[in-house]
Formats: C-alpha cells, sequence, structure tokens
C-alpha cells in the first residue's frame, strides 16, 4: 500500500464530483472525461481519500457526512484562499447560486476565466479545468461555489454555505 501523502485540491473537486452524481454510479472514466483530469489522477485522488474515510475501501461509495466534515473542519485550512486582483472570470464563493440570492455584497469573487464576462476579485480554484466542468453540471457548480464560500467566506457564509452543502448531500 502507498504511503499517505496528504490530499491535493483537485482531490476535493473530485469528491463534490461524486457527490453531484447523488447515488447514480460512477465510472473513473466518466469522471476523468467530465472533470478534464486524467484518469490516472482520477485514480489517485480516490487512493487518496480512503485512508481519509471519504471513499470507502471498494472504490464506490461516497462518505458524505466524512465529506461535510471535511469541508467544515479542514477545507478553509489545507486549501486556503485570499482574494486577489481584478480579472474577468466566472462567479464563485457568495457570488455564485445559490448564496447570491441570500447574501448582497459589494465584493464579487471570481474563477479566472477567459470566457467569463463577470469582473471580480481572483479565487484560484481547486483545479484548473474547473469553470469548465462546472458550466457543464450545474450541481457541481453549486457545491464547489458553497465549497469556495467555506475557503473564503466570513463566519455567516460559511455556515450558509454548510448548511446548503449539507442539504444537498442528504438529498443526493
Amino acid at each position: 500500500m502507498k504511503k499517505h501523502r496528504g490530499m491535493r485540491p483537485h482531490d476535493v473537486v473530485v469528491l463534490l464530483k461524486i457527490a453531484s452524481k447523488g447515488d447514480k454510479s460512477w465510472l473513473m472514466k466518466e469522471l476523468a472525461n467530465e472533470l478534464e483530469i486524467s484518469a490516472s489522477e482520477i485514480s489517485e485522488s480516490i487512493n487518496r481519500s480512503i485512508p481519509a474515510g471519504l471513499v470507502s475501501s471498494d472504490k464506490k461509495t461516497l462518505n458524505k457526512l466524512a465529506l461535510l466534515d471535511f469541508l467544515k473542519s479542514g477545507l478553509q485550512y489545507v486549501f486556503p484562499q485570499q482574494p486577489g486582483p481584478l480579472t474577468r472570470g466566472l462567479e464563485t464563493a457568495h457570488s455564485a447560486s445559490p448564496l447570491k440570492n441570500q447574501i448582497s455584497s459589494n465584493e464579487t469573487y471570481v474563477w479566472p476565466y477567459a470566457k467569463g464576462n463577470i469582473r471580480g476579485q481572483a479565487i484560484e480554484p481547486l483545479h484548473p479545468k474547473l469553470p469548465e466542468a462546472c458550466l457543464r453540471d450545474n450541481k457541481l457548480y453549486e457545491l464547489v461555489a458553497l465549497a469556495d464560500s467555506i475557503r473564503v467566506g466570513k463566519v455567516r457564509e460559511k455556515q450558509m454555505a454548510l448548511e446548503m452543502i449539507q442539504e444537498r448531500l442528504q438529498n443526493a
């Protein structure tokens, strides 16, 4: 068995992609295509998530409670993010749905993305291909934007994001 060397940012994306599928079965090859991450990286990601208890040892089941606990207790410390310079991109965190409709803010956060049409402070995505993947999968987009709210948000935003993630995981 390989030595566990810690989680990588795209591991969170892989886990949230699996969560976005709900109870539907999934294949690593499908995840690779949908996320534009190589199949070997998907396999490595899932293998890193097994010892952490985030995915079952049979590589078929997401441990939703463990994922929620990781997002709540670890995400902001393991993959912290500070808003960067103004750039054009795709809205994230509280600037994207579903928090966009509930939080009024003068700050707009975006993932830098050349085809984006919103200007805001740059938030580095957990994976470079994340904007494209999110544009193809609205459920993934909501989950990742909520996760970004945990990474960069204030206390109220983080709490709201966690509640919304929990609701989505329970209903999936």
